[in-house]
């Protein structure tokens, strides 16, 4: 045998000896190599940074959208929050449990594809999530995406594999903790309902299959009445119900811009089932093929209802969508060891963004003497280093830099700079501010920080403020000087006087 064929065949594994243990320790190890460059990031996505600080405000002794404020369910803080509390802080800790997060979901992944087929099919799903769930795009940091897929995958496993009652009010839990991460998981509920439920009626058995369902209900209906019940017993349900239920319906009137912006992906994924249907290279006369065909249907149904799609909310799909694309493969090919090289080149290819950031961490160390980078760290180091009162300073951009200072946003709707922008949530968590323009002037002009920070080249905010984002840099054109660039990082500081 040539080389490349041994190389090749020392990669593929012997699947009749691949033990659970064995493929989760695989699955750790490619997703802390793909991502570990991007532990000593400041951040990767600014939802992650806001997530830390809610978690950090709740540790503080504030529940979630009393001192701070943000959109999503409080289980992603919760979860930031535990890490914190264990590790302290620490963008390692956070970075490597979510580097495992992903090993897990791609472990589901493996066991859905081992049981609804094959170990072949299940272990090159789960080896295909784990790259899909890390790369392109702003995937490398800890998304809420992520922790939803934590717990709906082993709920949809349990729901593939299991018919019992009791496994029924476990998968309800689990679902209820991912419906407490990200709520348009509803949808992929609502997607498991039918199924059961039809099941039950195709099998002239409707109570079984309808007493499974309230059964599942209980449990994700335990789960909101557990995170709902802090509120209740410290006299702010209100707050909740405003801030978990209310405001994220409102967001989602807002958000809905076209559906022909999610047209396409509804249009590829609906031919390709039928194809498949067809071809029959999926047998949906299997009972965990509908039930993940239904499953992706609500996901992307809840893409349809807010009329947008992106990397983050795709992380949703993939591990469903692999498990079928799996399958569908393993039918409509014939899988020879010709195709290996193929497979191996891709491998090794794909993660070309963690081998830029490798590279970028050696520079930043040999520049900086520390493989933690960005502007988020450097300007903290700037602000201590020239004793600038860190509870005086107004982060428009690189706001990390709020919890590496301990200090906290002026307001609620600055927590994540994008918020001040989103006026049809101000009711939501009680802004006295009605406007944008409001806050603005009030931030600016009531609470004048002595520092603000900006991204050089870079609108304030998102394109289309363009009233605010003229307000914001007339404001510091008359009122600060631009004391230092750190990177993209621009440093104000307010005119005595002004």
């Amino acid at each position: 045998m040539n080389m490349p064929g041994k190389v090749i065949t020392s990669l593929t594994p012997n699947y009749e000896k691949l033990t659970d243990r064995k493929v989760f320790l695989w699955l750790a190890l490619i997703s802390i190599l793909i991502r570990l460059p991007f532990f000593f990031r400041d951040y990767v996505d600014r939802d992650e940074s806001t997530f830390i600080l809610m978690a950090q405000s709740w540790i503080d002794g504030y529940l979630p959208y009393t001192q701070l404020w943000d959109l999503k369910p409080p289980l992603v803080y919760l979860f930031f929050a535990a890490i914190i509390y264990v590790f302290g802080k620490s963008f390692i800790a956070i970075r490597l449990i979510g580097a495992l997060a992903v090993a897990a979901i791609a472990f589901f992944t493996f066991k859905i594809g081992k049981e609804v087929k094959s170990t072949v099919v299940g272990y090159w799903a789960a080896i295909s999530c784990v790259y899909l769930l890390s790369l392109f795009g702003s995937l490398q940091g800890v998304m809420s995406e992520h922790l939803s897929m934590l717990f709906f995958m082993p709920a949809l496993y349990i729901l593939i594999k299991f018919n019992q009652k009791k496994w029924f009010l476990i998968a309800g839990i689990l679902l209820g903790i991912s419906l407490m991460m990200k709520l348009n998981l509803a949808y992929a509920v609502l997607g498991i309902a039918i199924f059961f439920v039809s099941q039950g009626i195709k099998e002239k058995k409707p109570f079984p299959g309808l007493l499974n369902m309230v059964i599942l209900g209980s449990g994700i209906g335990l789960i909101i009445v557990l995170t709902a019940l802090p509120y209740a017993l410290d006299g702010s349900l209100q707050i909740w119900i405003d801030s978990v239920i209310l405001a994220p319906l409102a967001y989602a009137k807002t958000l809905q811009t076209s559906i022909l912006k999610v047209l396409p992906l509804g249009i590829l994924l609906l031919a390709a089932g039928i194809l498949s249907w067809k071809k029959k290279w999926l047998n949906f006369k299997d009972p965990s093929i509908p039930l993940l065909v239904l499953v992706i249907a609500g996901v992307v149904f809840s893409f349809f209802k807010s009329g947008k799609v992106n990397g983050h909310y795709l992380m949703q799909l993939y591990p469903m969508l692999l498990v079928l694309i799996g399958l569908a493969l393993t039918n409509a090919l014939v899988a020879k060891v010709k195709y290996y090289p193929i497979i191996l080149l891709i491998a090794f290819l794909v993660p070309v963004e963690s081998y830029i950031e490798y590279y970028a961490i050696v520079k930043n160390k040999e520049a900086y003497g520390t493989y933690f980078n960005g502007e988020g760290i450097r300007v903290p180091e700037y602000i201590l280093a020239n004793d600038l009162d860190p509870e005086e300073i107004l982060f428009f951009e690189y706001h990390i830099g709020y919890w590496l200072l301990d200090a906290s946003p002026p307001s609620k709707a600055a927590t994540h700079p994008s918020n001040i922008c989103r006026t049809d949530l101000f009711p939501y968590f009680s802004n006295p501010r009605k406007t944008s323009m409001a806050e603005l002037e009030y931030l600016m002009d009531r609470v004048q920080p002595k520092t603000v920070v900006t991204r050089s080249s870079k609108y304030v905010f998102d394109k289309e403020y363009v009233e605010e984002d003229a307000y914001v840099r007339d404001y510091l054109s008359d009122h600060y000087k631009l004391e230092e660039i750190i990177g993209r990082a621009e440093i104000f500081s307010r005119l005595k006087g002004h």
